[in-house]
């Protein structure tokens, strides 16, 4: 899945010299969190958050600090929270510089990235061009779409009971936890029951995902038994 494919196409956006209650004015309206900042050229220059907007004079939220933290962190420090607290255009309060992606950016390229610089969105170019915008709530609904996919029902008969046997032992198989359990698996008419042992107590919630992810699965009975290592205690679900 890449950025073409979820991201919002329509985008509202605001000028560096737009007033800033205009801009809120626009949060309110569209319903967003973040807003692109386009100069008068179309250029991407920044992005307005909801994240710029909590520390402000008019709220008393402005950023407060000892006066000796003050003196340690200059004037320069001091002067750029001043704008940033009582600044009323968008240039004055906007995150610079943008983190952005292309439309060819694939979907797991653009989470990571979303989760390592700690980002709601992210602005998608062409040539430079703002083209779209992939937020969480895009990826929040691509999500939506592709689990209503998987649940519709498929073509052509559905597994049986040693097929759907086989999909979870290959499952558990490849995942990286399989050392944590010796669970058994028994399937008839699409139930599957886990026994045997697991070492860990929270393989448990994962064998059991990972038996209703099969399609074909109509209930699974949990009848492991948690054996913890150094004491020998024993516990079932």
């Amino acid at each position: 899945m890449l950025a073409r494919d979820i991201m919002t196409k329509t985008v509202t956006t605001v000028r560096p010299d737009t007033p800033l209650v205009d801009a809120i004015g626009c949060l309110v309206d569209a319903r967003v969190s973040g807003l692109p900042v386009l100069d008068a050229a179309g250029t991407l220059v920044g992005v307005l958050t909801e994240g710029d907007l909590l520390r402000r004079v008019e709220t008393g939220t402005e950023t407060t600090r000892p006066g000796w933290l003050d003196i340690l962190l200059g004037p320069g420090r001091t002067a750029r929270d001043y704008v940033h607290s009582h600044g009323r255009l968008v240039a004055d309060v906007m995150t610079t510089p943008v983190v952005t992606i292309t439309a060819d950016t694939t979907l797991a390229d653009a989470v990571k990235l979303m989760e390592k610089r700690h980002i709601k969105r992210l602005p998608v170019l062409d040539g430079g061009a703002l083209v779209g915008l992939v937020s969480r709530s895009d990826i929040v609904r691509a999500l939506g779409r592709a689990m209503r996919a998987e649940d519709a029902p498929q073509p052509g008969p559905p597994p049986t009971d040693d097929e759907i046997r086989d999909a979870l032992l290959t499952e558990l198989a490849n995942v990286r936890w399989a050392n944590a359990h010796n669970a058994h698996v028994r399937v008839e008419d699409g139930v599957v029951t886990l026994e045997g042992v697991i070492f860990t107590e929270s393989v448990r919630p994962a064998i059991r995902v990972a038996a209703q992810d099969i399609r074909g699965v109509r209930a699974v009975d949990d009848q492991m038994i948690w054996l913890e290592p150094v004491t020998g205690t024993t516990l079932m679900a």
